[in-house]
């Protein structure tokens, strides 16, 4: 094995625990471009045009000087380190490119020296793809938190997509398990990269000459599971970034116990349920209207395993139930467990034309097998007896779940003949 490929071994898999992308893995053969790599060398993220796009997932360097206790990749673990110089992250990623292998990269690193050194080597590295190379393909690349505002206004230059760890939900936390990173180190890129994407955004309406900073936005991660917080201080977080920041897309990573530390939980397995429920919760900050003390209350923070949260919200407010399908506004029909964001709209179209009864629904591609408990189609109500919240919540639990356990990964697509089915519904928040 040659030098190049050792470290390429080493950086793909130290790589692996940033969940900043769609998928973190891929089976198919495109992932043999990361040869002596682990499946986590491919990821994949959308564009905005709906298109899948595999991405070279790589560190520059998991070499770092911060040691934060959840972090693989910290000062103090006894593992494998090794670094890239920017020439060489660019000639990989043109050659797999060339080969069809990827059609972009995703691009984080290690703290080495400083952040300022740190975030220069990472620009240098996308400067020379897109300025040498001419490389068309997608970039999404990492800030270094506390990194000078010139750098990360000429990263936003350069990459499609960047974002900006915050990892822990508090400030309280943040010091506890990565004392060496500030939250206002943290939020400063992220602010500043938010005002340059909408400045640009502005300016590109009016100039479509004009330079475009990360037109894909931004995003980041949270750790859920390595402290104390509860679902409503995450999601109340994520309704706050998404409200300030402007983000894309806030990522959910179960807390993988991957170093010893006394500061850190011990838990039997990663809270991967959690994970997806947040997920869940997350569609309807995004999509569905929700604001986060809807979804979460302080009697009740954290989300029912059992249940998705908008069936959890629905039981919570059957005083708003049945709703009467034919006359409900958009809005209300969005609320409706079942009923998603293309499903209302079908029905919104297809009531200009005549009423609606529970055949047509199932036409419109309404998940009834939920939808009845809720629903009234011309004054008939399909579910059985009475809106008792026990016996709902009796005959939601007995519906055929997709995912059986807990322990293991859930899968976006269940076959591929479902694939684009539940594309959209994964893309519009469909529950």
């Amino acid at each position: 094995m040659s030098s190049l490929q050792r470290k390429l071994e080493i950086l793909v898999d130290s790589a692996k625990y940033d969940a900043s992308c769609a998928s973190s893995g891929s089976r198919g053969e495109r992932s043999k471009a990361s040869r002596h790599g682990s499946r986590s060398g491919i990821c994949h993220s959308w564009s905005a045009d709906g298109r899948c796009i595999s991405l070279l997932k790589i560190l520059l360097s998991n070499a770092c000087i911060y040691d934060c206790a959840y972090c693989v990749n910290r000062a103090g673990n006894d593992i494998p380190r090794a670094t890239l110089t920017p020439a060489a992250v660019v000639e990989m990623t043109v050659n797999f490119y060339r080969r069809n292998y990827i059609e972009g990269l995703f691009l984080s690193t290690g703290v080495v020296k400083s952040r300022d050194y740190t975030m220069e080597q990472l620009i240098e590295a996308i400067r020379l793809l897109r300025e040498d190379s001419r490389f068309g393909g997608y970039i999404h690349l990492k800030l270094v938190p506390g990194a000078d505002a010139r750098l990360v206004a000429e990263a936003c230059r350069y990459a499609d997509r960047v974002s900006v760890n915050i990892e822990l939900p508090s400030e309280q936390s943040l010091g506890l398990l990565a004392p060496q990173k500030g939250r206002a180190s943290i939020l400063q890129p992220m602010a500043q990269a938010g005002r340059l994407i909408a400045d640009s955004r502005r300016e590109r309406r009016k100039n479509r000459k004009a330079p475009a900073f990360a037109p894909a936005g931004q995003s980041t991660q949270l750790i859920v599971g390595a402290t104390p917080e509860n679902d409503r201080q995450i999601l109340a977080l994520s309704e706050s970034l998404y409200q300030r920041m402007d983000l894309k897309r806030v990522y959910y990573s179960a807390f993988i116990p991957v170093s010893s530390d006394n500061r850190l939980p011990a838990i039997p397995e990663p809270p991967l349920l959690r994970e997806h429920r947040l997920y869940q919760a997350d569609w309807l900050l995004r999509f569905y209207g929700f604001t986060s003390d809807e979804i979460l209350s302080a009697e009740a923070p954290d989300l029912d395993p059992q249940l998705d949260p908008k069936a959890g919200w629905a039981l919570r407010n059957l005083h708003l139930f049945p709703v009467e399908v034919n006359r409900a506004d958009y809005e209300m029909l969005l609320r409706v467990p079942g009923i998603g964001v293309r499903s209302a709209r079908r029905i919104l179209r297809a009531r200009r034309v005549g009423p609606l009864d529970f055949d047509g629904l199932k036409r419109l591609g309404a998940v009834l097998k939920r939808a009845r408990f809720f629903l009234t189609a011309n004054g008939r109500y399909l579910g059985e007896g009475d809106l008792a919240p026990a016996r709902l919540r009796s005959q939601l639990l007995a519906l055929p779940a997709p995912q059986k356990s807990r322990s293991q990964q859930l899968e976006l697509f269940q076959t591929a003949s479902d694939a684009a089915d539940h594309f959209a519904a994964t893309v519009t928040g469909e529950l």
